[in-house]
Parts: structure tokens; C-alpha cells; sequence
């Protein structure tokens, strides 16, 4: 098994860090690694700012009602970047471009930011580091939207932060992939509670360090919880990317 396989296979959330700053060399192979990363029709339709500001990162945190991230060493915010390419179709030919506020445009920039995310993720991990995604942001994307001063045609998709961990979190368990990955179509089981049965009693043997006294529940519990305990902003998002100016372009019947 290669190198970075072996990393892939021993990711773990970090949330807690050394007050270590990473190293000028190390940020800019991350960053050429974002450069490199796919991008839908080669139009890189997303952005990354990165967050340096001490009281920027503190509003974000609140945002994600997570007090670690204002204490992140680096925190990265991906963004649907359809701003940029329509400015320059605009100067070059003097003309208005309504493609630029379609949903193909908006799921290329989203599909671009989290792949590049992710390759940001597995670069930290490969230099030793650790990280943890924050799709917290969404908590309260207009006021995200605010912080970062983000023009219309962008949109924020997910945060990474990260630098040297000072935990060592247990590796978490996962459900089989007997549930996950299919062969030519979509598999229907007959009894979903039984198939995770094992996995259930699994995850009660996991302490999550945000709470290390405590074991996890089952999973099936929190899939439970996790639809009764619905955010009011998350499931409105679509009205902050409209102003935004995307165009959904939904059919009337």
C-alpha cells in the first residue's frame, strides 16, 4: 500500500491545534495543489479566500457555532466563483451573458470547490498536518456572504481549516460498503435495521473528542436526530443563492 493511500485510509477530524504557524513552503504546495485541481470545462469556477484577519475568523466561528475555528491556524473558504468569468466575457465583447447566473454555472463552481477542498485535505494530511472540513459556514450563508464582502455570482460552499493536531482522535467507524456502493443500479434493501446493525453497536464504541466522556450514539439514532433538528437557515440556502443572483430557472406547471 502506498503512501498516500495508507493517509486516505487514517483520515481523522482535527479540531484542536498546536499554536504552530504552517510554513510559508508547505502553503505555497497546498495552494499549487488547489491550482491543479479538476475543474468542470477547465472554466475553474470557484475561489478560495483564505482567512488570516483574527476577527474575520471569530465571526465565522459564530457563524458555525464552533469556537476552534477562531483559533485554526489556517482557515481556507471555498467559493462558487461565476463573478470572474462573467466579467471577462462582459469586457471582451461588450455584452450581457445570462449563462452566467444558470445552475449548470452554479454546480460547476460547487463541484470545483469541494474536490479542490478535498485535494487541499489530502495534501495537509500527506505533510503530516491535519485538517477538518466546515460545511458549518452554511449555518447562515448571508451573513457568510457579508463577512467576506462576496460580489453576486458567488456563493460559499465549505471550509477547511487546519495545522499541526494536538489530539489524537479514535479513527471513526464507518458503515459497510455493501450499503454505500452498488453494481450497474441503485440497491434497495428490505431491512435497512438490519443491515447496520453491526454498525450501530459499532459507533457506540466511538468517543467523539468534542465530548470524550461520553460514547457517540448509534448511528441510526443521530440520522434520527439530524432530521429532527432541522437548521431554519440550511433548508432556505436556495434563497440566498437567488440573491445571489443565480437563476434556479425552475419549470411552472
Amino acid at each position: 500500500m502506498n503512501h498516500t493511500i495508507k493517509t486516505q485510509l487514517n483520515h481523522r477530524t482535527i479540531r484542536e491545534f498546536k499554536e504552530k504557524e504552517v510554513p510559508e513552503n508547505l502553503l505555497k504546495e497546498f495552494i499549487s495543489v488547489m491550482q491543479r485541481t479538476a475543474s468542470s470545462t477547465g472554466m475553474q469556477t470557484s475561489s478560495i479566500i483564505r482567512i488570516t484577519d483574527r476577527k474575520v475568523k471569530k465571526q465565522i466561528a459564530e457563524v458555525c457555532k464552533q469556537e476552534y475555528v477562531g483559533r485554526a491556524p489556517e482557515l481556507f473558504i471555498f467559493i462558487v466563483d461565476a463573478y470572474r468569468n462573467n466579467r471577462i466575457a462582459e469586457k471582451k465583447t461588450g455584452k450581457l451573458f445570462p449563462a452566467s447566473h444558470d445552475m449548470d454555472r452554479f454546480f460547476q463552481g460547487w463541484t470545483d470547490s469541494c474536490l479542490a477542498a478535498q485535494n487541499l485535505t489530502n495534501a495537509v494530511e500527506s505533510e503530516g498536518l491535519g485538517a477538518v472540513f466546515l460545511g458549518s459556514i452554511l449555518n447562515d450563508t448571508d451573513k457568510i456572504i457579508e463577512i467576506l464582502k462576496l460580489p453576486k455570482l458567488t456563493f460559499p460552499v465549505v471550509g477547511v481549516a487546519f495545522g499541526y493536531s494536538n489530539q489524537e482522535p479514535q479513527l471513526k467507524p464507518r458503515m459497510d460498503m455493501n450499503l454505500r456502493l452498488f453494481e450497474n443500479e441503485y440497491k434497495e434493501f428490505e431491512n435497512y435495521m438490519e443491515e447496520i446493525e453491526d454498525y450501530d453497536e459499532e459507533m457506540q464504541t466511538y468517543y467523539d473528542l468534542r465530548d470524550a466522556n461520553r460514547r457517540v450514539d448509534s448511528f441510526s439514532k443521530q440520522v434520527i436526530d439530524k432530521l429532527e433538528n432541522v437548521l431554519e437557515n440550511r433548508i432556505k440556502i436556495l434563497n440566498s443563492a437567488i440573491k445571489q443572483g443565480f437563476d434556479l430557472n425552475l419549470e411552472k406547471e
